[in-house]
């Protein structure tokens, strides 16, 4: 088995099946590097910096991602690696923060530990994630109206995540977490949910307007 199908397996292993005690481990981390990163003001520079090293460097490079992760290299070395690669490149606290990880032995899990650090600090800013699937596209203003309703339920503002699914029934679907938005507060979104079914109706008289003038 080639490093490339190690490494696309440990990030599939990071992504669907995370392991409970590399959570756990990452929401310490996560904690550590927040306190820091808004002590000195640079929160958000900070995070957005962590999660553009994994789109840019782990992503496009597997067997760096599995050099830094191997048990068999020394912190020493990569420590030097780290230096030679990201020394200059990144925020001075970026390249302290995978130094610490380096030295304890947590690189292996720093896939998970980035993904911890945007929850943390989403968590810190009274934000929550909310996924939001709908048989047709929200209009800028139902989603507004949306998002209004759900931070009014929820008392945190909703960071939604919209998908479309036009076969979905009932219009609407709403998850916050593995919880599944239902009857208990179908009064409140009732008038959302209307809006994307007579958009639904809509645009299928509109086809079918189409058709028959094509005739």
């Amino acid at each position: 088995m080639t490093a490339d199908t190690h490494a696309e397996d440990a990030r599939f292993a990071a992504e669907f099946s995370p392991d409970v005690t590399a959570e756990r481990i990452a929401a310490v981390y996560a904690e550590a590097f927040l306190d820091v990163a808004q002590a000195a003001g640079e929160a958000e520079s900070l995070v957005l910096e962590l999660e553009e090293m994994v789109r840019e460097v782990l992503d496009p490079w597997p067997d760096f991602e599995s050099l830094l992760a191997s048990s068999i290299i020394s912190h020493e070395e990569k420590s030097q690696i780290l230096r030679r690669v990201f020394g200059g490149r990144v925020n001075p606290r970026v390249l302290d923060f995978l130094l610490v990880l380096s030295r304890r032995g947590r690189l292996d899990c720093l896939r998970v530990i980035v993904r911890a650090v945007r929850e943390e600090w989403i968590r810190r800013r009274n934000e929550i994630r909310v996924r939001v699937r709908t048989a047709v596209a929200l209009k800028a203003e139902v989603a507004l109206e949306l998002e209004r309703t759900l931070e009014s339920l929820l008392g945190r503002r909703p960071i939604m995540e919209q998908r479309v699914e036009p076969d979905l029934l009932g219009g609407i679907v709403i998850e916050v977490g593995n919880t599944v938005f239902d009857a208990s507060v179908a009064v409140q979104l009732e008038r959302v949910r209307k809006q994307i079914i007579d958009r639904s109706a809509h645009e299928i008289q509109s086809r079918r307007d189409r058709f028959r003038y094509s005739e």
